[in-house]
């Protein structure tokens, strides 16, 4: 059971880490670097060409970072995704795309109401401030979201509602004096494209440890 659950953890990990990888490059990555023109008030060019963009070691370096970021997060997610199939049963890719909904929800949508994804050169609060709120935000996120999807009744489908919305009643931590130097437009399209990345990610992750799952399931 643990080489199976380990091994549908792995490959779905990498796969959907490299799919990821491949949106950010177009969607968030650019949008980082037009961010950083503001946040050291100096023209950075997108990376283009070799004889418009001359950085292209360091361009290289923060795609290497984030693909190892995205793989390492895509095999630690999915060995929690599979863990739960383990418990739950019976769970084909069809199921693996619910719970990788769930999982979107949980970890990045229910975070980003109170603390958006942020580009540099925008003012935030203090990062342990920051931390304790999104790790409230996730906790409270998946007890909900467990009351609501497994335990029949109205008090626990009530508790689950309360459960969602309390962290976003307490309120996230924002620095006394927002903004910054980055347009709102590009801040705007930024957390956009960051929550499209993110949920492309997670049913990717899904799909993958749902059916990779159920076939070594199936094989033993």
């Amino acid at each position: 059971m643990f080489q199976r659950i380990f091994f549908a953890a792995v490959v779905s990990g990498v796969i959907a880490g490299l799919f990821a990888t491949a949106v950010q490059s177009v969607q968030v990555i650019p949008l980082i670097y037009e961010a950083e023109k503001y946040e050291k008030k100096e023209p950075i060019p997108l990376p283009q060409t070799h004889e418009d963009h001359p950085d292209e070691g360091g361009d290289f370096s923060r795609l290497a970072l984030t693909l190892v970021s995205n793989v390492v997060s895509g095999v630690g997610f999915a060995l929690l995704l599979v863990g739960c199939f383990a418990i739950r049963g019976e769970v084909d890719w069809r199921r693996g795309i619910l719970w990788g909904v769930g999982g979107f929800i949980v970890f990045s949508l229910a975070p980003a109401i109170g603390l958006p994804p942020e580009l540099p050169g925008v003012d935030a609060a203090p990062l342990p401030h920051r931390q304790l709120w999104w790790i409230l935000t996730v906790a409270a996120t998946a007890a909900g979201l467990i009351l609501l999807a497994f335990k029949p009744g109205a008090a626990f489908k009530a508790l689950g509602v309360v459960l969602i919305v309390l962290p976003h009643l307490i309120g996230a931590p924002h620095p006394e004096t927002g903004g910054g130097p980055v347009p709102r437009a590009l801040l705007e399209r930024f957390i956009l494209m960051s929550l499209m990345a993110s949920a492309a990610f997670w049913v990717v992750l899904g799909l993958c440890a749902g059916y990779f799952f159920s076939r070594l399931k199936g094989a033993s």
